[in-house]
């Protein structure tokens, strides 16, 4: 069993900059899709993260080896290739018709929608403070959609386009989460993740537009570099937090990322108004988007705060029999 190396203030700092660098990426992307469609972005992402990983895993030797995975695994491989490329495109796709906030925070369904399937799927407990978790997400979603809930629900407009396609985003993403809780049997994250990268980026070159680079402004060409490198840094971080911190206490930290996106970009908007466009919100749906991050950060810590408790009682219960 992995454990972790106790410096807890290094994890968190680890945890932190993905949080900042995926908190920041929507709005560095929504600049470049002016000039460049979601699948020649994420062909790019794929492309050079793949290039990278092999790089790395190369020199570690510790490249993937297909045999080991059985047939079974390859399905499940394929499965998470499809899962993760949906989930890339179509975030991209969804960016395109709703402001970076706006699809961060609908992004914050997939760790939801993930805890429902691997309780479906894999019997899972589901513990009461994942239930309250669920009803404060869902709550949180409902204030942050207070200005347009009638638009949602009565029209098929830009705008409930993109919420809809940034919500099968999240399915596609539990997906291929719920095909990595089982590949990880047999490979490391880095090693399907390298794989994932390899395929996707051979399914989406004949549909990609490499040469549309040369039609990049030097600040979009920058920010596309940014995103390739975001893809490459923010997972190392990720994994490097992981070697120092609890995984409940990662992933809670991450879940701050809609707020550093919507800070980014009410930021950006008044330095770089012609590049940047904030959100335009009531009090009522920032206090859902924090909300949200609240209900997000408790399904994340659940299992410590479960595991807390029910030590407190046996030493409550230990002290009274004693």
């Amino acid at each position: 069993m992995h454990t972790t190396s106790g410096r807890w203030l290094r994890g968190f700092l680890l945890a932190l900059t993905t949080a900042i660098l995926w908190g920041i990426l929507p709005v560095t992307m929504k600049e470049v899709l002016k000039n460049m469609d979601a699948y020649t972005i994420t062909w790019y992402r794929f492309t050079v993260a793949a290039l990278c990983l092999f790089i790395y895993l190369y020199t570690k030797r510790k490249l993937p080896r297909p045999k080991t995975l059985g047939y079974k695994g390859i399905i499940l491989l394929i499965l998470a290739t499809i899962g993760l490329l949906g989930n890339y495109i179509t975030y991209v796709m969804g960016l395109e018709l709703l402001t970076p906030g706006t699809a961060q925070l609908m992004m914050q369904a997939g760790p939801l929608l993930l805890i429902v399937a691997s309780v479906i799927i894999f019997k899972e407990s589901f513990n009461y403070l994942q239930m309250l978790a669920v009803v404060i997400l869902l709550a949180g979603f409902l204030l942050f959609f207070n200005q347009r809930l009638v638009e949602l629900f009565t029209s098929l407009g830009n705008y409930t386009l993109g919420v809809i396609i940034l919500f099968f985003s999240a399915i596609l993403w539990a997906g291929y989460g719920l095909c990595q809780k089982q590949l990880l049997v047999k490979w490391n994250s880095m090693q399907i993740l390298l794989t994932i990268y390899i395929l996707s980026s051979c399914i989406l070159f004949p549909v990609s537009h490499p040469s549309s680079i040369t039609h990049l402004s030097t600040v979009q060409l920058w920010l596309l570099i940014f995103s390739c490198a975001n893809t490459i840094i923010a997972y190392g971080a990720f994994a490097e937090a992981l070697a120092h911190w609890e995984a409940s206490k990662v992933t809670a930290t991450l879940t701050l990322a809609p707020l550093i996106t919507f800070i980014t970009a009410t930021i950006g908007a008044i330095i770089w108004p012609a590049y940047v466009i904030a959100d335009s919100l009531n009090i009522v749906a920032y206090l859902g988007a924090m909300v949200v991050v609240m209900g997000s950060a408790l399904i994340a810590l659940s299992p410590v705060l479960l595991k807390k408790i029910k030590e407190r009682r046996k030493k409550t219960n230990y002290s009274q029999n004693s």
